[in-house]
């Protein structure tokens, strides 16, 4: 006789999570169900009750009374096998990659707070991912670093952590530069799209835009960042200068919700000179005579350079890959040579004047300090004169004084004129500007024919000569002790240009005119160029000169010292071929009045 009694058994449940190691530290959930019950009725049907009445018959037939339940036999599980090994598991696998991670951050060019700081932002995310901390810090940042190794690293650590301890809002990042936000709209769509994390990227864009999107943006941008508090928002800047005129009109929100601050550091000359070394050992084989010039030269040109230790060190091991030697540096003049070198200009009296009286003002500045209050010295310039007339060689001179006192980190110049600022396209200005700004930075910005920036009025191209203006005059305000920028042009078109842009007139401390050459003075320049190369040039030839300069120098668009050059390189043609049957070394080394020629000079 067999009697058919369900089981009763034990099952575990989750309610409807995922198993998780925070659930295993906790314990399982069991609840007590009739799992045969569910069997029967779900595979057989009619069956069970078949059997109860099978069994209810064979109890009348025996007399026996109702059967009670059998005892509930209860299985206990084996909870420290379970939860110990589990949680030791994921506690191990959680400690390692802290442990990557803090060792990523270590080796990090920034200052040891802001390596603190990270360190501690991710022991909370786990902290608060394990129940141990119950509040919720939306760790928005600002990071300052020129070093985009460091700013990858530093995302990629803090996104790795975001998603181990489920700390954001999803897995996805996002990067944007300020020169793609062209509206509030642009933003609020960014954020919709839910990211767990967002990184903001040349904040320079910001300073471009005018006044009514800067209202927009700030406002959007406030209610987006306190709105969606779990998404990360980070903020990345070469400068302090950057994030403070970002946040020039929303200090609250700046003390408020971006108070994580992580800033970069360069690094010392031996950490510079032990990572070049490494790299350049793989493809050229240094001696030691090498290794000491390798150190000579990064101690020489490091400090003073503005580029960031990465492009700094990717441009120097290319140049010994390429070279398999190490590159010379030369040495720095003194303020003597430098103005001896311009004295030797000839002409130019009103710009060496006011040359040396800059000079003299500067000096006085450093010798004061603070006994003095002498207001910083505006060194933005505007050059006005004709073609020809030394602008350009004038600015190299400065580039090299402003550097011998320290004025600017290189001596450097960076030459452009408006094709190399203004794009074809929307959007194409504001970053094409920018990059000449940042590659000028540390040194002296040469804007030749500047006036061309105010051409195209009523076209569609002059919104993009605005934006290029719109740029430099933000460059010029916030980077003004890292950058002198030159506007140079002929003296009628500059005039109008700089009627037409206040904003350019109100930041130049200086304007230097640039008097076109006397016929004595060009005759001396034509005579200087011809002793440097070797040959003497007679007085009849000098009359012949003077003629022609007479002849030429009231025509449109005379170039000055441009025209002595084309005399003098006609010249030395026209000389070649008179004494092609001469012997004389008198002969061969004197200009004669037959020499001077003026073929395929155009007469306009």
């Amino acid at each position: 006789m067999i009697l058919h009694q369900k089981a009763q058994t034990y099952t575990y449940k989750n309610n409807g999570d995922l198993w998780s190691p925070l659930r295993l530290m906790k314990g399982l959930i069991m609840e007590k169900r009739n799992f045969f019950d569910g069997l029967y009725d779900d595979f057989f049907g009619v069956e069970n009750r078949r059997l109860e009445k099978q069994n209810e018959k064979l109890r009348k037939e025996l007399g026996i009374e109702k059967m009670k339940p059998a005892p509930e036999i209860v299985v206990k599980k084996d909870e420290k096998f379970i939860d110990e090994k589990e949680v030791k598991d994921v506690k191990e696998d959680r400690d390692k990659k802290m442990e990557e991670w803090f060792s990523r951050i270590d080796n990090l060019y920034i200052t040891d707070q802001s390596k603190n700081l990270l360190k501690k932002i991710i022991e909370y995310m786990r902290k608060y991912n394990e129940q141990i901390e119950k509040n919720y810090i939306s760790f928005n940042m600002q990071i300052i670093s020129n070093n985009q190794e460091n700013i990858e690293t530093i995302l990629d650590v803090l996104e790795q952590a975001m998603i181990m301890f489920n700390y954001c809002l999803t897995k996805d990042y996002s990067e944007v530069s300020m020169y793609r936000v062209k509206s509030d709209e642009a933003l609020e769509e960014l954020y919709e799209d839910r990211y767990g994390l967002i990184f903001i990227t040349d904040l320079k864009g910001y300073d471009i835009n005018d006044s009514s999107f800067k209202d927009k943006f700030d406002h959007t941008f406030t209610e987006l960042v306190k709105s969606y508090d779990k998404t990360m928002t980070i903020l990345g800047a070469n400068k302090k200068e950057e994030l403070d005129n970002f946040f020039v009109n929303t200090p609250k929100l700046r003390s408020d919700y971006f108070d994580f601050i992580i800033e970069g550091i360069n690094p010392d000359v031996q950490d510079v000179y032990n990572e070049v070394l490494e790299i350049a050992s793989k493809s050229v084989e240094l001696t030691d005579d090498m290794k000491v010039k390798l150190l000579d030269y990064i101690g020489f040109t490091y400090p003073k350079t503005e580029l960031s230790f990465p492009e700094y060190r990717k441009s120097l091991c290319k140049d010994i890959a390429f070279n398999k030697e190490i590159p010379t540096y030369e040495r720095e003049k003194t303020l003597d040579e430098i103005f001896a070198e311009l004295n030797e200009l000839v002409g130019l009296q009103k710009v060496k004047k006011v040359l040396n009286e800059l000079v003299d003002l500067m000096d006085l500045q450093n010798k004061a300090k603070d006994d003095l209050k002498i207001k910083s010295v505006n060194l933005h310039m505007v050059f006005l004169g004709n073609p020809g007339t030394g602008k350009t060689t004038v600015a190299r001179i400065v580039a090299e004084i402003l550097y011998n006192l320290k004025y600017i980190k290189q001596n450097k110049l960076i030459e452009v004129s408006s094709k190399d600022l203004v794009g074809e396209y929307v959007g194409q200005t504001a970053p094409k500007t920018m990059s000449v700004i940042e590659k000028a930075m540390g040194g002296l910005l040469f804007i030749d024919e500047a006036y061309t920036l105010a051409s195209g009025s009523g076209s569609s191209s002059n919104s993009y000569n605005e934006e290029a203006i719109a740029t430099l005059i933000q460059a010029m305000e916030n980077y003004r002790d890292r950058l002198v920028v030159i506007f140079a042009g002929y003296t009628k078109e500059m005039q109008a240009f700089l009627n037409s842009n206040s904003g350019i007139v109100s930041r130049i401390g200086y304007t230097l005119e640039f008097d076109d050459y006397t016929t004595d003075e060009l005759i001396e320049i034509f005579n200087g160029m011809m002793k440097k190369s070797g040959f003497s040039v007679s007085k009849e030839a000098v009359e012949k000169l003077r003629e022609v300069i007479e002849e030429y120098r009231d025509t449109e668009n005379f170039g000055n010292a441009r025209f002595v050059r084309n005399v003098y390189e006609k010249t030395i043609i026209k000389h070649a071929s008179n004494t092609k049957n001469k012997t004389s070394k008198k002969a061969l080394k004197t200009i004669s009045a037959e020499d001077i020629s003026t073929d395929e000079l155009i007469k306009m």
